[in-house]
């Protein structure tokens, strides 16, 4: 990314941040004119941008919030140790 890339999305207002997304989102621009292609690139290279900078991880564009779940040899949903665990095969 170029420094003229990085100056601009820590310039961008939350309604620039806004309106990029919105025109990723739907493919068009508030004008009604559609994205092209590159423009859909470049806008949603700056959204991701922004996003990381300012926001916190939940809030980041394709978030999606990790669930517990059991690993193998782990008690509770919490994940086992380094130390090796017997495998329990169930029949």
């Amino acid at each position: 990314m170029t420094s003229n890339f990085l100056d601009a999305i820590d310039n961008m207002s939350t309604d620039t941040y806004q309106n990029l997304k919105r025109a990723v989102e739907i493919g068009k621009w508030p004008d009604g004119k559609v994205l092209t292609s590159k423009q859909r690139d470049i806008s949603l290279q700056a959204v991701i941008a922004y996003e990381q900078k300012f926001l916190p991880q939940e809030q980041h564009t394709g978030f999606i919030e990790p669930k517990k779940h059991n690993h193998c040899g782990s008690v509770d949903g919490e994940v086992a140790d380094d130390d090796e665990q017997p495998l329990n095969w169930k029949h």
